[in-house]
């Protein structure tokens, strides 16, 4: 068995974004028999602990993903050495990584849509719920786009 991809999700306060982009990759590499190791955090620590925002785990759940078990953590340092590719929902959340990311760590870090279309995930927690399905659109694209990725050889 080969070893397990491991991947984190990060956003801002890790209650919207990061968690929908790991509970939809989770179940698309399910589907496609892909090995992962998935987590989500986020770059502030105001959510600690916490799950997600109910709205996001509502709309989540109404397309197959289930949200309910995750609670939020702060990004660390020591998650460049632990993950394979570090992906950041948008250019905000990228600079706080990168500002973060050691000279030695093994993380490939990325934008989410890097892998799908568009250059940010919009944050919806002060919108509508339409917003909501509008992140879960984004993220299940940029989800195949990076399973392809995962997939093809030298990934």
């Amino acid at each position: 068995m080969t070893e397990a991809y491991k991947i984190l999700f990060v956003c801002l306060g890790n209650i919207c974004r990061s968690p929908a982009a790991e509970g939809i990759f989770r179940v698309k590499a399910a589907v496609h028999g892909l090995s992962v190791d998935l987590d989500s955090a986020g770059t502030g620590a105001w959510h600690v602990g916490h799950p997600p925002d109910e709205r996001m785990i509502e709309v989540a759940q109404a397309r197959g993903y289930d949200l309910s078990a995750l609670r939020a953590r702060q990004v660390d340092i020591g998650d460049f050495y632990i993950y394979d590719h570090i992906l950041a929902m948008d250019q905000s959340n990228f600079r706080d990584l990168k500002d973060l990311q050691p000279a030695d760590g093994k993380a490939t870090l990325s934008k989410m849509l890097d892998f799908g279309v568009g250059d940010d995930v919009p944050d919806p927690y002060y919108g509508a719920v339409d917003g909501f399905n509008h992140v879960i659109d984004l993220l299940e694209e940029a989800s195949d786009g990076l399973l392809h990725h995962l997939r093809a050889p030298n990934a």
